[in-house]
This record gives structure tokens, C-alpha cells and sequence, in this order.
């Protein structure tokens, strides 16, 4: 397999330059800044005799090639033969397949090439010596994917996937062959290569195009309507130091449009309303505020299918985000109510959403059970494995042209440290063996 991800480089903005405009479809073309030249080598008895080279936009040192949607993946492939051998032919591939743990890997792209013979050749035997033959592939938008029928269907390449411990993976390779004849086997060289799709977000509202343009605050739910989806109000009910009854009405904002760009942060926005001053107080504290972006993994025949309810053995979860929120700085407090803005960042390494056949990678936005010290929530313990609020939401792997989004935490605010998602809900390291319930409202 791949490596993995874990191996990769930060591969960031400065990596990858600024893209074209994007196309009515939301793609774009990429310009080609293959700067960097990697080889790696077959070795026999001590001798290095055959070599992949190829050029792509990984950064000097990195441990694989690296490309993007719509580039070319050319290099050349060397031979070095210390006698005259019979050889068949010498081919180049470019393979990429899915895989989950235990299963047979599913390929869904094939291209091939043979460097020689070639013409008039009719192979046979190739001098001793240094041999070399240059190739080229362009890489597809879309590939035939195999599905459980038994056909095939038309779908965006995915991007590539190896992480430890994942219950699946998607690998893109470069595969050298020299065919040998009679019962002599074939002798191959494979590397694997990280591919990324470009797909763009939508265009935020334009009064928040505006605050990123002129560098002014973004405004709330309530003078930028259009820039928010408010989610249904849910009230939060349990006890304050084990005596008084309380409920708190806690109703999340999300920018909007709910496709959301590696490499930066999302907007968010938190109204807490009770008579109580106490809970409030209690519960608006930041550090209350639990919530995270969660990577969700389907497996299996039904993973493309959008379920409310999945088995945890075909259906993983993570966090890869965590939200945090601070008071606004303007006006005093207002009796009965409480307004935290927040943002959760989207760090690059996130994988961009994506639904291929048995394989599919989704993203929510959810909101947990507060807590706070004094504070116990009706249901206990087991109120903090469902959420209070939850939304699906994409990820993607560029802004929209001309976009250039910006924290909007206070001067000097410190980032909390992360906490572990799988804790705070309280699931094992590989599921909670039980049915999983997503979307919607405790």
C-alpha cells in the first residue's frame, strides 16, 4: 500500500500556487509548477538498474510525488544493463485503487504505456547499457468505478487516502514493468503518489465578501441573514450544583454556504437565552463549549446511500477540528442572554469530502453537551454521545476566487488545546459497537 499520510508534507498554499478561474462546474486548471524531480530505483545484487523519475509539486525532500486534479504526470524510465538481455517489452502505468482492510483492492483507474518495443521494434533483446524512455499521463477528472452490480459508473476521482489504523485506503501508484520471457517473472517498480482534487467552495454572502475584502468585523445572523444557517433552537436542561433545575436555549449559527476550504477557519455563532444568570453564565464560559468537526467513514454496498443510521463496523468516526469561542467585545452583557462568536479551523491536512462506490468520507459540524464544572446535564452521562446540534457540511479544497477568509478571534486569544473527540463522546478507539444515529437534534 501507500504511504501514509502521515509520512506526507505539509503541502501548503505556497505548494500549490493560486489557481485560474474556476469553470461553471466549480473546477479549475492548475497551472504546472513540477520544480521538484524525484527518483527512486530497483535494486538486484547490490546494482541499481531501473529507475522511475518524475517531476511533480511535491516540495524538495518529500517523500512522494504529489499532483492535482487535471495535471500531467510525466518523468522518464531507465534501464541500466551491465549484458545484452532478453526482455518482452518495458511498460509504465499509472494505477489507483481502493481498498478497504481485508478486502481485495478495487482499481478504478488503469492507464498504461509501452516505452518499448515501440515502431518498428520487435523487441527481443536490449543492449548493454543506459536506456531511457520519457513518459507522459494526464491525469482524469473522472474515472469508471466499480460498483456491486457488477458495472461500472462514471464518478470524480477521489483524492488519496493511507492513514495507520484506517479501515480503508485509496492509492494512486506509478508502476514500471520489464516483461521477461519464457518462465522468467516480470520484474516491477511501484511509488505511490498523493493526488488532490480541486473543488472550490461557494460564494460566501457579499456583505461578509466585503468584511474579508476591507478587513472590517463579519456581521451576525441578525445583520447578515443571508451569510447564516441558524439551526433549530435545542434546550439544554440538568442541574446546577446538584440542587437547582435549569434549562438553557442554545441556538448555533454557521457561516454559510456550508462548504468550508482547507487551510482556514469557519465562522461561527452562539446564542445562550434562560433566566437563570447562573447557568448562563456557567455555560457561556468558553471552555464549556464543546464542539468539533467530525470526519465520518462509510464502508460497505450502502455507503454512498445518505442513512440516518449505520453499524459501527462500516462506519468510523473522528474528530479533526475543534471549535473555540470567545465573548464579543462590544457591549455589556444582556440580562437573560449570551453572545459567544467562535470559529473552528479546517487545517489543511483535512481530506476533502468525497462519495465513491464502498468508500465515502463525509463531514458534520456537531455541537456536544456542555462541560462545566457545577453544571450536570439531564440524562447524565449519556447525554454527552448525542449531540445538541449537528450539520452535514462539505469540505473542499479551495476558496472561491478572490476570497481570502481571516480569523476573527481578539488580539492575543489563545487557541484551547485540542481535546480528543472519541473521549468526550465517549466511544472506544475503533467504535462504540452500537447503531449510530447522525444529523438532527437531541
Amino acid at each position: 500500500m501507500g504511504t501514509t499520510d502521515a509520512e506526507l508534507p505539509g503541502y501548503t498554499s505556497k505548494t500549490v500556487p493560486g489557481y485560474t478561474a474556476q469553470t461553471a462546474a466549480g473546477s479549475s486548471t492548475a497551472p504546472a509548477p513540477f520544480r521538484t524531480e524525484q527518483s527512486y530505483s530497483l535494486e538486484t545484487k547490490g546494482k541499481h538498474w531501473l529507475w522511475i523519475h518524475v517531476k511533480s509539486r511535491a516540495p524538495a525532500g518529500a517523500s512522494l510525488p504529489y499532483f492535482v486534479q487535471g495535471d500531467t504526470v510525466a518523468g522518464r524510465v531507465e534501464l541500466d544493463l551491465e549484458k545484452s538481455e532478453s526482455i518482452k517489452g518495458v511498460m509504465i502505468q499509472i494505477l489507483a485503487g481502493s481498498t478497504a482492510v481485508g478486502q481485495e483492492e478495487m482499481v478504478f483507474l488503469d492507464l498504461k504505456q509501452d516505452l518499448w518495443p515501440t515502431g518498428s521494434d520487435k523487441g527481443g533483446k536490449i543492449d548493454k547499457g543506459k536506456h531511457s524512455w520519457p513518459f507522459s499521463f494526464v491525469l482524469p477528472t473522472k474515472v469508471d468505478a466499480p460498483t456491486d452490480a457488477k458495472g461500472k459508473m462514471s464518478i470524480d476521482a477521489p483524492p488519496s487516502f493511507s492513514e495507520r489504523a484506517s479501515p480503508a485506503y485509496i492509492d494512486y501508484r506509478i508502476v514500471a514493468t520489464v516483461k521477461r520471457g519464457a518462465l522468467k517473472p516480470n520484474q516491477t517498480l511501484t511509488k505511490s503518489f498523493a493526488y488532490t482534487p480541486l473543488i472550490a467552495a461557494e460564494a460566501p454572502s457579499k456583505m461578509r465578501q466585503m468584511a474579508y475584502k476591507e478587513g472590517t468585523d463579519i456581521l451576525g445572523p441578525d445583520g447578515d441573514p443571508y451569510g447564516w444557517k441558524v439551526l433549530p433552537s435545542v434546550k439544554v436542561k440538568g442541574k446546577m450544583f446538584d440542587a437547582q433545575d435549569v434549562e438553557v436555549e442554545c441556538t448555533l449559527a454557521l457561516a454559510t454556504p456550508l462548504t468550508y476550504a482547507t487551510g482556514a477557519p469557519v465562522p461561527l455563532y452562539l446564542t445562550l437565552e434562560s433566566s437563570n444568570e447562573v447557568a448562563l453564565d456557567t455555560l457561556a464560559d468558553p471552555k464549556a463549549i464543546r464542539m468539533h468537526l467530525v470526519r465520518s467513514i462509510a464502508l460497505g454496498s450502502d455507503a454512498m446511500e445518505e442513512r440516518a443510521e449505520r453499524r459501527s463496523n462500516t462506519f468510523f468516526q473522528t474528530g479533526v477540528g475543534q471549535a473555540y469561542f470567545w465573548p464579543p467585545t462590544e457591549g455589556a452583557k444582556e440580562p437573560g442572554k449570551r453572545i459567544l462568536r467562535g470559529e473552528v479551523e479546517v487545517k489543511r491536512s483535512v481530506k476533502p469530502s468525497f462519495l465513491f462506490p464502498r468508500f465515502c468520507v463525509r463531514y458534520t459540524l456537531s455541537l456536544l453537551q456542555f462541560s462545566a464544572t457545577g453544571f450536570v446535564p439531564a440524562g447524565g452521562v449519556s447525554s454527552k454521545a448525542t449531540p445538541l446540534a449537528s450539520e452535514p457540511v462539505k469540505i473542499v479544497t479551495q476558496q472561491f476566487p478572490g476570497v481570502v477568509p481571516r480569523s476573527y478571534a481578539p488580539p492575543g486569544y489563545e487557541k484551547p488545546a485540542e481535546s480528543d473527540y472519541n473521549a468526550a463522546v465517549g466511544y472506544l478507539e475503533n467504535g462504540n459497537q452500537r447503531f449510530y444515529h447522525h444529523g438532527g437534534f437531541a
